[in-house]
């Protein structure tokens, strides 16, 4: 069977240097080509590669917001293709996922397309390169914190959401509403999980499915039977519920 591969660079130059490369590869067909972060998430969950040539500076969002976007399980073997010095890429080292520094030149991308060839060729390794790239995603979230962003898939969308943006969120079911500016965005997915995001970022949750940016709160108030009321700055009014009160008003003290 081929090896199916997607190519994503914003530099039209870049893919056509990796797709001549790939040309003199027999068993390799390239299936994709795409120049920014949104079209790359979309095409790469419809077509399924089994590898990507990921550059990391892109448009719209970068090749690790990217990977984050996708389903682990949906996750494809990567090779970063990337300009940054040797340096910055001893994360890529340590997770063993294969990278390419700029310009890209043959005999160091035959090499890693012969370590391709050997992972596919054992269903394990495909595996263990999955979990090592989540692995990857996960030590880089000081880098998700210098960015200030979150990234949340919507349907067949992707959303790349600064958090200094977002007013509250609220739990719908199996998935969650974004309210930021009088806008409205449905994410795919449990408030749980976008809380566990969310932690290391000044936002609390104020009842069983709500939570607010700190940071967008102008008052609190005592209501009646031991409730209080949070109004935002736009004017939004929201129940501190008895369950999440303790927490909250700890937190107020501690500021």
């Amino acid at each position: 069977m081929p090896i199916r591969a997607i190519i994503v660079d914003d530099e039209p130059l870049a893919r056509e240097q990796i797709a001549a490369f790939l040309a003199a590869e027999a068993d390799v067909t390239v299936i994709g080509e795409c120049g920014d972060g949104k079209t790359a998430v979309r095409t790469i969950a419809e077509k399924a590669p089994d590898i990507v040539f990921l550059d990391i500076k892109l448009p719209e969002l970068d090749g690790f917001q990217i990977l984050e976007a996708l389903p682990e399980e949906r996750i494809p073997c990567i090779i970063f293709v990337t300009a940054y010095d040797r340096f910055a890429v001893q994360a890529f080292k340590v997770y063993a996922v294969d990278y390419l520094l700029k310009p890209v030149e043959e005999e160091p991308f035959r090499r890693a397309v012969s370590r391709l060839r050997m992972r596919l060729a054992q269903p394990s390794e495909d595996g263990n390169t999955r979990q090592r790239v989540a692995g990857l995603l996960r030590d880089l979230e000081s880098w998700h914190r210098r960015t200030g962003s979150v990234v949340l898939r919507s349907g067949n969308e992707v959303l790349c959401l600064r958090l200094t943006d977002i007013d509250w969120i609220e739990s719908a079911g199996n998935y969650v509403s974004i309210h930021m500016g009088g806008s409205t965005h449905l994410v795919d997915g449990p408030m749980n999980d976008l809380e566990q995001r969310l932690n290391s970022h000044n936002f609390l949750r104020i009842a069983r499915s709500r939570i607010v940016n700190f940071d967008r709160v102008r008052k609190i108030k005592p209501r009646l039977y031991g409730d209080y009321l949070v109004e935002l700055l736009d004017g939004t009014k929201l129940t501190l519920s008895r369950s999440y009160r303790d927490a909250v008003l700890t937190r107020i003290r501690g500021l």
